[in-house]
């Protein structure tokens, strides 16, 4: 029986904690929040985002490759009116390079971890030459690339299927609940802006909050799923908080520079797929290149 199945599965006790911490929050924004307001918006849009990740854990190990596979598709569908090309063209591009990553991962896995470092920089360099359109929207489908297929190399991890799924877990979680601790630390908080010309909302505050809340999820997670010793994982909860908000800015700084707010209305409350997994973008291969430090190279 697959781990995520198992009677008193860790994992499992988790997720129903979450979905009932979920239920709660609900139910206090409800009462508390205005009805149109942002913040119920934002709990509302996790009743559609935290199923789609538990269905990826219950199916795995064949999830990560349907929730990879997914995210690409609607990223594709997301950057094709920004491409200054035909959708069709674009799309057809699109695929092939989708198709040339899968390969590149499954036949050489040692050259993955290097990819999005590589492309990080390469976003930099390209937002200081002032990319035309067309370049900057390869590369954010590159970035896409790198985050999704990040996922599915967790799936060989030398430690077997059971700590795949605690990391994937602990992974989705934390990435959103980083967000999460942004958001609220922003909104009660937030006065001394970080980067006013990219993206105004973000705050030196907000992201204590998100650091904040990384750590104390960390420190109950890491114990309760036994992922490493509390200073690893107080590590790991400061990197991969700060990793989330740069990848929140470069995807702001993109949009900026595709003068757009959203990338699509796909999630109400959250915009697109690509306004969602921003921060995923960093934070997953980040993990995956910690794990497999830590831990030894995949198989």
């Amino acid at each position: 029986m697959l781990p995520f199945l198992s009677s008193g599965s860790q994992i499992g006790i988790a997720m129903t904690a979450l979905y009932g911490l979920l239920g709660i929050t609900s139910l206090l924004v409800q009462r508390l929040a205005a009805p149109t307001g942002s913040l119920r918006n934002q709990v509302n849009a996790w009743w559609r985002i935290f199923p789609v990740v538990t269905i990826a854990l219950l199916l795995y190990p064949l999830g990560p490759w349907l929730l990879a596979g997914l995210i690409c598709l609607l990223a594709v569908r997301e950057l094709a009116p920004y491409a200054d090309e035909a959708s069709s063209h674009f799309r057809r591009n699109a695929a092939l390079v989708v198709s040339a990553a899968t390969a590149l991962q499954l036949l050489v896995p040692a050259v993955f971890p290097v990819v999005l470092p590589a492309l990080i920089v390469a976003q930099f360099l390209f937002f200081r030459a002032r990319p035309v359109k067309p370049s900057l929207v390869y590369l954010l489908l590159w970035l896409t690339i790198a985050a999704a297929w990040s996922i599915v190399r967790f799936i060989d991890i030398p430690a077997g299927p059971a700590a795949s799924l605690a990391w994937l877990f602990y992974l989705f979680i934390v990435t959103a609940l980083n967000d999460i601790g942004q958001f609220i630390g922003g909104k009660l908080f937030g006065s001394h802006k970080i980067a006013p010309t990219i993206s105004p909302n973000k705050t030196w505050q907000g992201l204590a909050g998100g650091v904040a809340v990384s750590q104390l999820l960390t420190l109950v997670l890491g114990s309760y799923l036994q992922l490493g010793s509390p200073a690893r994982m107080a590590a790991y909860a400061l990197l991969l908080s700060v990793g989330g908000f740069a990848g929140d800015l470069m995807f702001s700084a993109a949009k900026r520079y595709l003068g757009i707010k959203d990338f699509s209305q796909l999630i109400p409350g959250h915009g697109g797929i690509l306004d969602r997994i921003d921060s995923l973008v960093v934070t997953a291969p980040l993990l995956y290149i910690l794990v497999i430090t830590m831990e030894g190279t995949t198989s």
